[in-house]
């Protein structure tokens, strides 16, 4: 009953409603004015509720156009992607899934109290859908509630690691003041997007500096977001009507979806200043704390962050910029990869979201971001093919009816993850060993992270920087030494 109550309870609130709620209550802990904590709290529930009104109204008018163009490939194939949404229905349907969540609030909050993390994951509570997906999964085919639990806890001890490791990069990045993404499925691709970053700079790429200013001082006013959505969604919908360009239906839905895209990206940075002003008195506050910690202790005061919604990145330029450029490029790649049974559909809209990790750690290099967002996604089909049949008999499991046309069910969005499909696969084997080895190799990593965090992070300030300043490529010398 608890936990039916905590998910009705949140289903029927929601972030808009949560996350002020936890923002007001962090405020007054942290002794900030009462009419300044209502105000933060007030102002991080009209920025989410924005962010939520933008999406919700750019989805179904970009969806079509994406759905033609994968129709007009005349390609079928057996895995077929039912989007992020339906995964969570599912997720929150499973008893393990439900199990978790109770679980992981009292984890998170815990881990944020004795200071194992700096990211407080509770503010997006709902996300916890994707450790409950895997976790259903492993207790599917184990039957085994102790695999299942423990798989998620690891999982989710990862998540917190990889959020944390760049949390200041995303936080600067898209200017909200002490917060970031913890999501499982985008933090995942974090350690990749940094190696691949390293090498892409090593070979070059950064010299091809396609950031939103670049772009904006070498294109002008082609260059300016307004009218590089345009231009991108005017894209987009010739892509998706190619069949059909001779039908004047087309060209209206051509020239709809060129101006939405436009409009998502004039007003959604507009939305996000409203959304980043929840967080200043908090920064202020946090900011005299140190002062007095110095002053007393000369011991610097904890710098910590709020883990928030993926929403607040999607339309950042060059966010959407790398997300759209990825939606055909990621179908021609399903359709050519030997091996791969994905069809990706209903995901392709959510690329600004899965790729804003990568962004960050470039920087906004749109080449790099579509690089490596490319390899990375490639590589996450064969994860969701593998997975595939186990989380169609979970989906079944809970009264999802499969169309007849279907032989199985995805995400692309949430199952493509390869580093959280070796672990799944890890508690999936049964062996303690390979569980092991997941445990040791979190055990280094967080060591390591915690010993040497003030030069990564500072590594990871220089290297996203490298191509767009005068900063010079982090070398073996200046790079963190890991050992």
């Amino acid at each position: 009953m608890f936990l039916q109550t905590l998910k009705d309870i949140f289903d029927t609130f929601g972030a808009p409603i949560f996350v002020p709620v936890v923002i007001f209550i962090i405020s007054l802990a942290m002794k900030v004015e009462v009419k300044k904590a209502l105000y933060s709290a007030l102002y991080a529930g009209i920025g989410l509720f924005g962010f939520n009104l933008l999406t919700n109204a750019f989805i179904p008018i970009i969806m079509p156009v994406v759905q033609n163009m994968v129709k007009s490939t005349g390609v079928s194939l057996p895995v077929f992607d039912i989007g992020w949404q339906a995964t969570a229905i599912v997720a929150y349907s499973t008893r393990v899934g439900m199990i978790f969540l109770g679980l992981a609030l009292v984890l998170q909050i815990f881990l944020f109290a004795i200071k194992w993390t700096n990211v407080f994951q509770p503010g997006d509570l709902w996300n916890n859908y994707s450790y409950m997906v895997w976790g259903s999964m492993v207790y599917l085919i184990t039957d085994s509630m102790f695999l299942a639990i423990a798989c998620m806890i690891v999982l989710n001890l990862y998540s917190l690691l990889f959020s944390e490791l760049f949390a200041k990069r995303w936080s600067t990045y898209f200017q909200y003041p002490r917060v970031t993404i913890v999501q499982l499925h985008h933090v995942g691709s974090i350690p990749f997007a940094i190696a691949l970053n390293w090498v892409l700079n090593k070979l070059g790429a950064s010299k091809i500096n396609l950031s939103p200013d670049a772009l904006q001082k070498r294109l002008g006013i082609f260059g300016e977001p307004i009218s590089l959505g345009l231009i991108l969604g005017l894209l987009l919908g010739l892509l998706g009507n190619l069949t059909n360009l001779g039908q004047l239906a087309s060209w209206g839905q051509i020239a709809t979806v060129g101006i939405a895209t436009s409009a998502i990206m004039v007003i959604f940075p507009k939305v996000s200043s409203i959304f980043a002003q929840a967080f200043l008195p908090l920064t202020e506050t946090a900011k005299k704390n140190l002062k007095k910690s110095n002053s007393k202790s000369g011991d610097k005061s904890r710098e910590w962050y709020l883990g928030v919604n993926d929403a607040m990145g999607y339309g950042e330029t060059a966010t959407l910029t790398s997300g759209i450029l990825l939606i055909p490029i990621m179908v021609v790649l399903a359709l050519i990869l030997p091996g791969n049974e994905v069809l990706p559909l209903v995901d392709l809209i959510a690329l600004p979201f899965m790729i804003q990790g990568v962004v960050a750690i470039t920087n906004g290099n749109i080449f790099k971001s579509v690089i490596i967002g490319a390899i990375w996604f490639s590589i996450g089909l064969y994860a969701a093919t593998y997975t595939a049949p186990l989380f169609t008999e979970v989906a079944k499991g809970v009264g999802v009816t499969i169309p007849a046309e279907t032989l199985l069910i995805t995400s692309f969005g949430i199952l493509t993850s390869p580093v959280t499909a070796l672990i799944f696969l890890a508690f999936l084997s049964q062996s303690w060993l390979w569980i092991g080895v997941v445990l040791a190799i979190y055990a280094v990593a967080y060591a390591l992270f915690k010993k040497k965090k003030a030069a990564i992070v500072d590594y990871l300030e220089r290297s996203a920087l490298y191509g767009s300043t005068s900063e010079k490529e982090p070398n073996q010398e200046q790079a963190p030494q890991m050992g």
